[in-house]
């Protein structure tokens, strides 16, 4: 007997280490592909851009090791500074209200209401529409708006702001709001009940136990939302393409609505010969920004998600 289990257990452990051995092989082989179109696609691309940092050029192929020059001009320019305040203030500001109003939708959705199905769809299309055809959209409405009162939102930062913050929230809201749904009806009714039992009113039970346990939906949405401002450009260049200009003394030109990514995209295409790299020192510089903001982010709010 004790030979017959000793045969069984060889031969178990034999297929066994056959099985892992042909996982290895084959994983390896399925994942040969994937990690070559990454490093291909992704890798190269950004060691190759930080490196064109370094440098002055044309075209890659004339590209001239210069150093931290560009960094250097990217920092001096004051159109690089503006756009960064302004989108800072713009991220900020968005991020707010598109996860308070997608919060509040996804709530009152969940409450059981007559046609909850349709509201959501509603609510969800217009992330289905590209950004430039969204700008393109809202720039004749709000046109068609505000030359009633002689101006336009090319003439105007105040309303150019304010027009980009009602596009984003017009079009994000719904996405977020099916997000926080999914974490609104993962909440256990176990809790919901034992905090009514124990006297808690709706508005206790949403700030002591629904948003505590709604924290990893808080997280992916409020991860989302900041990026997506920093990141915003083709709605910033279809709706106001960074206009009106002003006028700096030394006749320096600062578009007032102009985002990073845009400023990035202009100073790439601009008329200096140098200004390929300066755009290529920036884009290293908003890559660092994004990232940092959104590892911060998601270190600060993962803290504050309960452990189910």
């Amino acid at each position: 007997m004790q030979k017959k289990n000793t045969k069984k257990t060889a031969v178990r452990g034999s297929s066994g280490n056959t099985l892992k051995a042909s996982i290895r092989h084959w994983g390896l082989l399925f994942l040969g592909p994937v990690v070559a179109a990454f490093a291909i696609g992704f890798v190269w691309p950004f060691l190759q851009g930080i490196y064109l940092s370094l440098c002055k050029f044309r075209l890659i192929s004339d590209a001239e090791f210069i150093g931290f020059g560009n960094y250097v001009k990217a920092f001096q320019d004051a159109s690089f500074t503006h756009s960064f305040w302004y989108t800072a203030l713009f991220a900020l500001t968005s991020l707010v209200i598109i996860n308070v109003l997608a919060f509040a939708v996804a709530y009152a959705l969940t409450q059981e209401i007559k046609g909850s199905n349709l509201f959501r769809t509603v609510f969800f299309m217009p992330n289905l529409i590209g950004g430039i055809v969204l700008g393109y959209i809202w720039s004749m409405i709000f046109d068609g708006i505000l030359s009633h009162f002689g101006t336009s939102i090319l003439l105007n930062s105040t309303f150019g702001f304010w027009g980009l913050i009602i596009l984003v929230c017009w079009q994000q809201i719904g996405y977020m709001m099916i997000i926080y749904i999914a974490g609104l009806q993962a909440v256990s009714e176990d809790m919901l009940e034992a905090a009514c039992i124990d006297g808690a009113n709706r508005w206790q039970t949403l700030w002591r136990v629904t948003i505590p346990n709604v924290m990893p939906s808080i997280t992916i949405c409020v991860f989302l939302s900041l990026t997506n401002g920093f990141k915003l450009f083709d709605q910033n260049l279809a709706l106001t393409a960074g206009q009106p200009f002003l006028i700096q003394p030394g006749g320096v030109s600062i578009k007032t609505t102009e985002m990073l990514a845009l400023n990035i995209y202009n100073t790439f295409y601009g008329s200096n010969s140098a200004s390929q790299g300066v755009a290529q020192a920036k884009a290293v510089i908003f890559f660092l920004l994004v990232a940092g903001l959104g590892l911060a982010q998601l270190a600060y709010t993962r803290k504050k998600e309960v452990q189910q």
